[in-house]
């Protein structure tokens, strides 16, 4: 019989940090204060102290205004898995959140409740004073029809359920076109990723648990947004695949009619260097006939980061400035796979899901 691998401690996950230091330029927070504590080596350091000096206490502001990026994970040389060693020391000394944040992950974990806000929201939003619209206006709630009897499952998620509704349904019609399909299982709720990052270990094993029951007899879940798998994969139990990845191995059905010269720029999230979607989605919009596809240079997180645009509105905006800037001036629209990356640079652009784009060029 094998032995049973141990687990690392925190303690022993944090003293993998050989500081090199060649995190700080990829980390966001290190760029605008430019500050030792503010970089994931100087996290690193509060969270080993914490590790093996247990019972302290206090308002530990440099780990709380992490953004969660994971950027500094794919330059470090030691390969520190960051994210855990984070996830594990909020669930003992959890972060301070704003009342904004408070309420959204409340309304998260309680998705019916949710959409009424959101369909409220979405009627109130001409009233409204622009200081008010903290996100863009949901579209009108609906149902897509999907295969109830296929064997991949959509998953819909949280905030997601009344902004990628438009998307989802470009993903049904693109699954369609390449002879497969998909369902929609009721009772899927929020991924959790925002309450683990929260240190919310209890409501994200919850919200966890009820994935795992809505996914369970499907062979695979497809995730439209790449924030949405990393916290997926490990926990619904059957294997979570990129939705563009899914339809790129089905890139030779899919037929498209020409762009006519148009231009877009495609916006990479910090999370597709985890996965295979930066590139699929760049060979999946190389099919289009006459389009020009921009790839935005790394101009660092967007600043959305999940609940960070609600708690730190200011810096999230300065760590948009630069991905904007980046844009270039004929591009008329920008794409961005990753919805809480869509919902905070619509503050500054036009932004649609790559699926929804490619879905108006189906022949």
């Amino acid at each position: 019989m094998l032995p049973v691998l141990k687990s690392p401690s925190r303690a022993e996950l944090a003293r993998q940090c050989v500081k090199f230091g060649l995190c700080l330029p990829h980390c966001p927070t290190y760029a605008l204060a430019g500050m030792e504590a503010e970089s994931p080596r100087g996290r690193i350091a509060l969270m080993a102290d914490l590790a093996e000096n247990p019972g302290q206490t206090g308002d530990f502001k440099h780990l709380n205004a992490c953004l969660g990026c994971r950027r500094c994970e794919t330059a470090c040389p030691a390969d520190v898995s960051y994210e855990r060693l984070l996830v594990e020391t909020r669930a003992i000394h959890p972060p301070a959140l704003e009342r904004r944040q408070k309420a959204a992950l409340w309304l998260m974990a309680h998705k019916s409740l949710l959409n009424g806000v959101l369909d409220l929201y979405r009627r109130v939003f001409p009233l409204l004073p622009s200081s008010w619209r903290l996100l863009p206006r949901p579209a009108p709630a609906c149902t897509p029809a999907a295969a109830a009897g296929s064997q991949n499952a959509i998953f819909i998620g949280c905030v997601a359920d009344r902004y990628e509704q438009n998307a989802r349904m470009a993903f049904l019609q693109l699954l369609q076109a390449a002879g497969d399909d998909a369902a929609l299982p009721d009772a899927q709720g929020c991924c959790g990723q925002g309450a683990r990052h929260a240190g919310q270990a209890g409501r994200a094993a919850s919200l966890a648990a009820a994935n795992q029951s809505a996914f369970s007899g499907y062979a695979r879940v497809l995730v439209l947004a790449s924030g949405c798998r990393s916290a997926l994969q490990d926990s619904v139990g059957v294997p979570v695949m990129d939705a563009m990845a899914f339809l790129a191995e089905r890139a030779e059905k899919l037929q498209f009619r020409s762009a006519q010269g148009r231009h877009v720029a495609l916006h990479i999230p910090c999370t597709a260097a985890f996965h295979d979607s930066a590139e699929v989605t760049r060979l999946l919009l190389s099919r289009i006939p006459d389009l020009q596809v921009s790839v935005l240079p790394d101009a660092g997180c967007c600043g959305g980061a999940g609940l960070h645009q609600l708690g730190s509105p200011e810096r999230a905006v300065a760590l948009r400035a630069p991905v904007l800037a980046a844009i270039p001036e004929t591009a008329e629209l920008l794409l961005s796979a990753n919805i809480g990356c869509r919902l905070h640079l619509s503050g500054g652009r036009a932004v649609q899901h790559p699926l929804e784009f490619m879905a108006h060029y189906l022949a």
